[in-house]
């Protein structure tokens, strides 16, 4: 069966920068899923102008795939569900979170194909003993079936130190759409801009920030390379991100504030300040100060607090709040006023609720 591709109208809005939050997953209090709530994130990410969602990645849990809880099916198809329903009339890319060895890989592709989904999220965490050509060679398999956007993720959470020919070469692979640099790491970043600017896909290939502890910086940031005599010049155009995945409206603001800079050219010195505010916040939700244990309990409270999830409860029961991580939590929303979105979330809370 030919793979899938992106339509002209993604590929366009993919390259212009989208903002696609990373999908939590709503659980009760006895962490079975809580399908009102999983189904009330996805309407709020289509309700608040997101470009797309990913959804089966790290922010939804990696454990949804083990045997004892079998969800990745379940929130994959209830995710499509919403989008379907919510008649979105704006290019929006439904990405799956894509795991595991090739064929675990090449199963979970299959199925979200089956289900419409537009892109792959090829994470490469768990492959510790892996070759970089090993891994090359499981990418062309899922790209054989639908788009893929690459994903360097950082090593602090599972992922690893990849170079810059590996990157090269992945870049080279057809229907590679996208990466996201999430390595948390300038020299890294820069590895893979370089390698798509080396690349003869360079116009094919979308770059995407993960990198929550830099997020404003690298969206402002053209990355300018001599390549055989040639100036090409690469932009980090949106982000893939499970730090909007709260607050959305406002990155989606956020972004576009940031695309009008862009297109001026003239860019205040202000937005640096802006960035230390945002990693600032993220600081709290993603708990850098404890190797980021409780990143996904914090960005459960966030949603929590606004009503869009019952609790912050993670399928591992040892997965919660840090010490001090709710004062900081506190904090961020008092120093930060303008940066939340709960005012747009309590004014729509009750229809994505069902209970309008």
């Amino acid at each position: 069966m030919a793979a899938t591709t992106l339509s002209p109208e993604l590929f366009q809005a993919l390259h212009e920068g989208l903002v696609i939050p990373a999908h939590p997953l709503a659980l009760d209090g006895n962490r079975q899923l809580d399908e009102r709530h999983q189904r009330a994130l996805t309407r709020y990410y289509a309700a608040s102008g997101a470009g797309g969602i990913a959804i089966g990645v790290h922010s939804t849990q990696f454990e949804i795939r083990d045997e004892s809880y079998n969800l990745y099916e379940p929130v994959l198809r209830m995710a499509a569900d919403e989008i379907a329903k919510a008649n979105i009339n704006r290019p929006f890319i439904k990405v799956a979170g894509i795991c595991g060895p090739t064929d675990q890989a090449i199963r979970e592709t299959e199925f979200a194909k089956s289900l419409g989904y537009d892109a792959a999220l090829l994470s490469m965490g768990g492959l510790a003993d892996w070759s970089e050509h090993d891994i090359l060679e499981r990418t062309k398999q899922v790209a054989a079936i639908m788009p893929v956007i690459g994903f360097y993720l950082q090593p602090s959470v599972g992922g690893r130190i990849f170079s810059f020919d590996f990157w090269l070469k992945f870049a080279e692979i057809p229907n590679v759409v996208a990466i996201k640099m999430a390595p948390f790491n300038r020299y890294q970043t820069i590895d893979v801009a370089r390698a798509v600017c080396y690349s003869s896909r360079r116009d094919e290939i979308a770059l995407y920030t993960g990198n929550d502890d830099n997020i404003i910086n690298d969206l402002l940031t053209t990355y300018r390379f001599e390549v055989g005599g040639e100036t090409v010049e690469k932009q980090i155009v949106g982000g893939l991100l499970g730090h909007w995945a709260v607050w959305t409206q406002k990155a989606v603001k956020l972004l576009e504030e940031i695309k009008r800079v862009r297109t001026n050219g003239e860019i205040s010195a202000e937005w640096l300040t802006k960035n230390v505010q945002v990693t600032d916040s993220n600081a709290a939700f993603f708990d850098p100060a404890h190797h980021f244990a409780g990143c996904i309990p914090g960005i459960h409270e966030v949603l929590r607090r606004q009503g869009l999830l019952q609790g912050i409860w993670c399928l591992n029961p040892n997965e919660t709040l840090s010490p001090g991580q709710m004062e900081e939590i506190d904090r961020v929303y008092r120093e930060y006023p303008h940066l939340n979105d709960d005012a747009f979330v309590s004014a729509h809370l009750a229809k994505w609720l069902g209970e309008e």
